[in-house]
């Protein structure tokens, strides 16, 4: 449960934005939150350089000193600190490229999710009718979709060569299914919206629908749609990660956190470490994200309520 969080309500010379990151200053476990996504988020970035202070490419095996007289992969030491892999690969910067992988698709993938998902969500609400008819039924459709194994069907049947275009396909695929998500969520917001004394006024006054939309409900829409990007971040790192550990996320020899939990889970009870340092890694992602999403949410609440 979250601790109370003290709250700081708009005063003289205080916007509400102003008032909002007051608020969020003072939440501890989103602060601390971010501190450590901060900190995961410089580890991927310097992925080049734990590969040129070890000596070790993430694609590069090193059989003689990475395996043991019997085959097995050397657990953490001076050569490998977080310990090499089945094949003799060091799982420090293998961890640090694939966070790095995990982030790139997760931000990309919810953020182009929120947007389109906003865009036809303000588009069904707004319209109502055959439009909003339309659409949540579509919205309805892609929810009852079998998403992981339609994902996984996709990735397979398009699998692209590159690595670079197979990160770009397992982007669109992870917005694919998470659009609906946003957008049912914004179409609720938008209905509610739509009858509101601020949009009859502007309707009154001969402004168009598109206009009404861009400058009068979306800006009002900006508290829910900064939430739902936040908390959709992890779920789109989740499924990534999911996609990867039954290979048919990013394609090797990228690593990413999920395809090193599908190669360690081979041999995690004779190395411990292929699991324990991804998945110790993609919780504390995760769980930043949630947090600070938590945070916000709270943050920009304007009644100022807390748990």
């Amino acid at each position: 449960m979250r601790p109370v969080v003290e709250r700081a309500a708009p005063g003289p010379g205080r916007t509400p934005a102003q008032a909002a990151w007051v608020r969020f200053r003072r939440d501890r476990v989103a602060v601390a939150s971010v501190v450590v996504l901060v900190g995961v988020a410089v580890f991927a970035l310097l992925a080049p350089l734990w590969a040129y202070l070890t000596g070790h490419p993430f694609d590069q095996t090193f059989p003689e000193t990475g395996l043991d007289v019997a085959g097995q992969p050397r657990g953490p030491g001076a050569e490998f600190p977080l310990g090499a892999d089945q094949l003799g690969r060091d799982v420090l910067v293998r961890a640090a490229y694939g966070t790095r992988v995990s982030l790139v698709v997760g931000v990309c993938a919810a953020l182009l999710a929120t947007v389109i998902g906003t865009a036809v969500g303000t588009l069904a609400g707004y319209a109502g009718g055959a439009v909003d008819a339309v659409l949540a039924r579509l919205m309805d459709m892609t929810l009852a979709l079998p998403y992981l194994l339609v994902a996984i069907m996709l990735a397979t049947t398009f699998r692209p060569a590159s690595a670079a275009a197979g990160l770009a396909l397992t982007v669109l695929v992870i917005a694919f299914f998470s659009v609906a998500a946003s957008g049912r969520v914004i179409r609720g917001q938008v209905l509610a919206l739509r009858r509101r004394e601020f949009v009859e006024a502007s309707r009154a006054l001969g402004s168009s629908d598109a206009r009404i939309m861009v400058a009068d409900v979306l800006p009002n829409l900006a508290a829910q749609v900064t939430v739902l990007a936040s908390l959709q971040i992890p779920a789109a790192i989740v499924f990534e990660a999911t996609l990867s550990f039954l290979g048919a996320g990013v394609p090797p020899p990228v690593p990413s956190l999920g395809s090193m939990l599908g190669e360690g889970s081979e041999v995690f009870r004779s190395a411990w470490w292929l699991l324990a340092v991804p998945g110790a890694l993609l919780l504390a992602i995760t769980l930043a994200f949630n947090l600070i999403g938590d945070g916000i949410r709270d943050a920009l609440d304007p009644r100022g309520g807390g748990r």
